[in-house]
């Protein structure tokens, strides 16, 4: 599943606050049971438009990745939630509108890799792919 959020009405101090965007990034693969396989990486863009600005940042998960792109000054953040192993969409929404403040939320869910693997041989890989990571930590 591929959850993709635009957050309206944001906090303009918090979305602009990269710490805010790792603690987030760090802490929200566990919240929704999915395996951290690196550190958030998180940067701060300044555009040739004042306006453009920005708070970047990712986290590479097992599953696939979370990522987050905030534009402070039009109070608008991006998410997205990409994943091989099932998770609550409308849960995470809910999570994700209280971290960052939202006004208003636009979401769509769409359902990736459907020719790839079906439920069960998904499940397996996953599965495969944390045990991996456990041993390596």
């Amino acid at each position: 599943m591929h959850l993709v959020i635009d957050g309206l009405g944001c906090d303009a101090a918090q979305i602009a606050d990269p710490e805010h965007v790792r603690q987030f990034l760090d802490a929200y693969p566990d919240a929704i049971h999915m395996t951290k396989i690196t550190p958030p990486a998180v940067y701060t863009y300044k555009g040739p438009k004042a306006e453009d600005w920005g708070v970047s940042g990712f986290v590479i998960i097992a599953e696939s990745h979370i990522s987050v792109h905030t534009f402070p000054d039009r109070g608008y953040v991006n998410i997205d939630v990409f994943s091989c192993k099932e998770f609550n969409a409308e849960q995470a929404i809910v999570e994700i509108r209280g971290q960052f403040s939202m006004t208003e939320v636009k979401s769509w869910a769409l359902d990736r890799g459907l020719e790839h693997l079906d439920a069960v041989t998904a499940k397996e890989v996953v599965e495969e792919e944390r045990e991996a990571v456990r041993q390596r930590v």
